[in-house]
């Protein structure tokens, strides 16, 4: 691994997820609890307006603003556009980033437990999760492969990765969730100082990941309006298998759908409240085992 010099911890990306955005207000504090003696670490609370009102985010999601065509367009001018640019100026430009390491703090209304969100399968990246997750098995690791330039803030670095805490309702702060995920902050950290220092912490050979392979919306009508609930036999079991012919859905009048799909499946992010607007009721994955090197 190169030398650590920056990184940047993200929070508030969404205003609503609070946990993030209150972390940065706590080492914003007490700053010296995130310093580290070989690198800099900086904090930023990405969408402060949508924060302050309370809402995810003020014309669209932030977290959907940093392709780069879109970063370079002077036309693209809603808020959460030109705060994309802001942060584009701030924390990376054009591959050339002047960060090294991003830390982005989510949270979820789905039972995601800690997960650590990647874009990338980068050296970096799972040697990280792979510790993080030999310390703490509860700590789940998922990647999407990329077909296509990333939307999302992480990847204005290679070594950018989202943390993921759940369940938690938005516009909540969950005290629970609040310590574990400022202890994982402090882990990475620890974790980073180590390497920079020469000693590489001892991590597991193989990582499980949790592979993005697609999304399911809520069966709908011709009018696009839901006509059925995540079942009840689904809900909160993030990362447990569904097999083909398990309950997935369930209609107002009772009626259970099954899941039509030919394989196992393990799905995340199931009935996530700021994905109804997606059209996503679960994303899925498939597990595998990845050798780290």
């Amino acid at each position: 691994m190169n030398q650590i010099n920056r990184v940047a911890i993200v929070g508030g990306t969404h205003g609503n997820e609070f946990i993030g955005a209150y972390l940065i207000k706590k080492f914003d504090q007490f700053p010296h609890v995130i310093q580290r003696p070989s690198f800099e670490t900086l904090t930023l609370l990405a969408n402060p307006k949508a924060f302050k009102e309370g809402r995810r985010y003020i014309d669209k999601d932030l977290n959907r603003c940093f392709k780069s065509q879109n970063l370079q367009d002077p036309m693209l001018s809603s808020y959460e556009e030109t705060r994309a640019k802001a942060i584009y100026q701030l924390l990376g430009l054009q591959g050339k980033s002047q960060i090294d390491v991003i830390v982005d703090l989510h949270t979820t209304t789905a039972n995601m437990g800690l997960s650590i969100m990647l874009g990338n399968q980068c050296p970096s990246n799972l040697r990280l999760a792979a510790y993080l997750n030999s310390i703490n098995p509860l700590v789940k690791v998922c990647w999407t492969e990329p077909h296509q330039e990333s939307t999302l803030l992480r990847s204005l670095c290679e070594f950018g990765f989202v943390i993921e805490v759940g369940p938690v309702p938005q516009g909540v702060l969950n005290a629970e969730l609040f310590q574990k995920t400022e202890e994982l902050v402090y882990t990475i950290l620890d974790y980073l100082e180590g390497c920079n220092q020469g000693i590489i912490p001892q991590t597991h050979d193989t990582l499980t990941l949790y592979q993005y392979v697609g999304v399911i919306d809520y069966p709908r009508n011709e009018h696009g309006e839901i006509q059925a609930m995540i079942h009840q036999d689904l809900q909160y079991r993030d990362y447990e298998p569904l097999n083909p012919g398990d309950p997935i859905f369930l209609t107002f009048d009772g009626k259970a759908i099954a899941y039509e799909g030919k394989s196992t499946v393990y799905p995340v992010f199931i009935n996530e409240a700021a994905y109804y607007e997606k059209g996503i009721a679960m994303c899925l994955t498939e597990k595998q085992q990845v050798a780290i090197s």
